[in-house]
């Protein structure tokens, strides 16, 4: 039944990694069931046979999906069914779409779709790299145009050691968080996390990874040379426009090259549409509407050139010169923290908030469910760009760039033992002309700073940009939005004076030399040097305490066995601390309390409470109480806590007392002297020995404890025998 059924095993980093196709998913263009480990993937691929009408992009989709039964699990929520994509699944769908775009032939236009579902993880293997696997395979044999096969890698530093593809358990123990993707020639993608790595230690995760997954691409390879499909007719350039475009470089290289000499932004774009339109009024209709989509190859042409002969930029910077920056902090009077950042004609409004251990983020994924205690929103808005659009839910473009920045930023923060809040930071982009990630890098740093986040050290970013010509290459630091769009590569780095934090690499050529990556991170240091010092203009580092309107957090332990006392039953304990101080509590099984306010007084009125359950009686100390009970041979009273102790009769006062009403009842406040306990533990109290107005110990001035009566039975109001016989006999 499955004649066309083939399976690729290949030794990859100590484990087996299998390709197989033919048996699932036949009516797609392309399938491909990758395992690795118990981690299977399901990928496939399905491309348009025909171009829509007026078609002038290439439309492609990517979606990684997770399913709940991959782990064993049942979804949560009413409907019980997996629901709109995740942040890490549009992260993966990002992952998976960077290093195969590039790949596709120039002026394509067929639509295409990758889809990439889990079946299975082993709580081991991460799904992400046996996807973007699958999916290049499942495009090699699909017989759609695409220059590959592209492999890819996860590269861990443990002990000083690069490790490849390291298991969700050696990643705790990791330095770093590298995953790249590439061809045999050179590499398309990275993203990663570090703490506080050197360049050269980064580029040699890049070289150690390209490396790692060459056999992957000779799997790929061979397994395509069995399997793959009848390749599709690639698409040619007509003599008709091939001679458009020479027209169109006779007729708008001088005005368009002109206009790109505007230094200002939305000037420039005016400038360069103008020359657009006088190009087309001199074109015929048919060649007008043809030229549309051939004018940005001209714009690509004309900026890129000017850069490689002249080594001047859009804005009349040379290729290593960060634009002017202005960093302010403290710009909102009641934010927690705050920090405007401007470098040129971007901006990001970064604004801090610190919340408390209720306020985590709570992560359901196939691996388990984790909390997260420091989140960063990324904002886009249309007015920042001068447009007008849809305001709406955080799209893929929005995720990916805030968690570019959450990465740069999550190795400096605080060990949550010392810093036990929660933080939350949003970047509003209100201008953008280039690098809004790496300017939401910076502003997030001083805005944490702001907020008396004792961050390691400040963290800066810079985008870094690439022509590369035949004839030579030019690197940018700190790239234009027109920059990234008509050049090369989009290469971010972010860190601190120490070293790289976070680094995100794409190309949009089949690849780049390990010179020109080298060239690229030496540069980038220097211009994050730069902007780390024009930050410390605003701000060196974190402030000596959190924001004055930020709850004061105070972490007190308890033993273990007490904390059911703090709760209570049903949490009745804990709610009635709670709603009486205002304050918010935390509680951890460890028997660590986290107590949350504004308010020093209501801090301490919870610590007291809490001290008041969990501490034991001391002999000799004098507490306050209630009365909570009255009995013929003494009073319960309800001391420190929710403990309560006895004040026998003769206790109650120096003289003697016939009747325990006669000096206290239920609901007076009194003050008692722990005496001791009896044989079971209970605690006896005294009032006598203590002065009621004043609390003071009084034992030396009442002296000893005065003779019971004859018959005064010990813990007793009266003897036991005389009680016996004052009973009435019953015949």
């Amino acid at each position: 039944m499955f004649d066309n059924y083939f399976r690729k095993d290949i030794a990859w980093g100590g484990k087996t990694l299998t390709l197989e196709t033919g048996k699932v998913a036949r009516q797609a263009d392309g399938a491909v069931m990758a395992r690795l480990g118990d981690t299977i993937v399901l990928c496939t691929v399905v491309g348009a046979r025909s171009v829509k009408p007026g078609q002038d992009f290439f439309p492609l989709t990517v979606n990684y999906q997770e399913k709940a039964f991959a782990a064993g699990k049942i979804p949560g929520g009413f409907f019980k069914r997996e629901g709109r994509p995740s942040e890490a699944e549009t992260l993966i769908s990002r992952l998976i779409d960077r290093p195969i775009r590039p790949l596709f032939p120039e002026g394509f236009r067929n639509e295409v779709q990758v889809i990439a579902t889990v079946l299975s993880h082993d709580m081991e293997n991460s799904p992400d790299i046996v996807a973007l696997v699958g999916c290049s395979a499942a495009l090699t044999l699909s017989g759609i145009p695409f220059f590959g096969p592209v492999g890819a890698a996860r590269v861990g530093l443990i002990e000083g050691a690069y490790v490849l593809n390291p298991t969700l358990e050696q990643m705790k123990s990791s330095k770093l968080d590298l995953v790249l993707a590439g061809t045999a020639e050179g590499v398309l993608m990275v993203e990663s996390e570090a703490h506080e790595l050197s360049e050269d230690d980064m580029l040699g995760a890049v070289t150690f990874g390209h490396k790692g997954f060459q056999p992957v691409i000779e799997g790929i390879i061979e397994l395509a040379e069995r399997a793959a499909k009848e390749p599709w007719d690639l698409p040619e350039e007509s003599a008709e426009t091939a001679a458009l475009k020479q027209k169109l470089a006779s007729l708008g290289s001088a005005p368009i090259g002109e206009a790109y000499k505007e230094t200002q932004k939305l000037l420039r774009q005016k400038k360069v549409g103008e020359a657009k339109k006088a190009i087309l009024a001199q074109l015929s209709e048919t060649e007008a509407e043809a030229a549309k989509g051939l004018l940005k190859e001209l714009e690509a042409t004309v900026v890129r050139d000017a850069i490689l002969d002249t080594g001047i930029r859009i804005d009349g910077r040379d290729t290593k010169t960060v634009r002017p920056i202005v960093a302010e902090v403290g710009v909102l009077p009641r934010a927690h923290g705050s920090a405007l950042f401007t470098r040129g004609e971007t901006q990001a409004f970064c604004v801090a908030t610190l919340g408390t251990g209720q306020d985590e983020q709570i992560i359901d994924q196939l691996a388990g469910e984790y909390r997260e205690n420091f989140m960063l929103h990324y904002n886009f808005p249309p007015y920042s760009v001068n447009e007008t659009g849809r305001m709406g839910s955080p799209g893929r473009r929005e995720i990916g760039h805030g968690k570019l920045a959450w990465r740069a930023i999550k190795p400096l923060l605080p060990e949550k033992s010392t810093f036990p809040y929660t933080m939350r930071v949003v970047s509003e982009i209100t201008e953008s002309n280039g690098s809004s990630s790496m300017a939401t890098v910076c502003g997030t740093s001083l805005s944490l700073m702001d907020a008396g986040v004792p961050l390691k050290r400040p963290c800066a970013g810079i985008a870094m940009g690439l022509i590369k010509e035949e004839r030579g290459f030019a690197v940018l630091s700190d790239i234009l939005g027109d920059e990234d769009h008509l050049g090369d590569m989009d290469f971010k780095v972010a860190g601190t004076e120490e070293g790289i934090t976070s680094l995100q690499m794409d190309i949009k050529i089949t690849s780049i030399t390990p010179e020109i990556m080298r060239i690229a991170l030496e540069q980038a240091k220097g211009g994050r040097l730069h902007i780390l010092g024009e930050m410390a203009k605003g701000l060196t580092g974190a402030r000596t305490d959190v924001a004055s309107n930020a709850p004061k957090i105070t972490v007190i332990n308890v033993p273990k066995d007490k904390i059911r006392e703090v709760i209570g039953t049903g949490g009745k304990v804990i709610r009635d601390i709670v709603e009486t101080t205002g304050t918010k509590i935390d509680i951890e099984d460890d028997g660590t309390i986290k107590i949350a306010s504004t308010s020093p007084e209501a801090t301490q009125a919870a610590i007291d409470r809490i001290r008041g359950i969990t501490a034991e009686p001391e002999i000799g100390v004098i507490y306050n109480g209630t009365v909570v009970k009255t009995a013929e041979f003494g009073a319960f009273v309800n001391f420190l806590g929710a403990k309560d102790g006895l004040v026998h009769i003769s206790e109650l006062a120096n003289e003697r007392v016939s009747k325990t009403t006669d000096i206290v009842k239920q609901g007076d406040k009194v003050k008692v002297k722990v005496l001791g306990f009896d044989d079971r533990g209970k605690v006896k109290l005294s009032m006598r020995v203590v002065d009621q107005a004043t609390g003071a110990d009084i034992s030396d001035q009442v002296g000893a404890r005065r003779p019971r009566d004859e018959g005064e039975a010990e813990g007793n109001g009266e003897g036991r025998q005389e009680r016996r016989e004052r009973r009435p006999r019953r015949d």
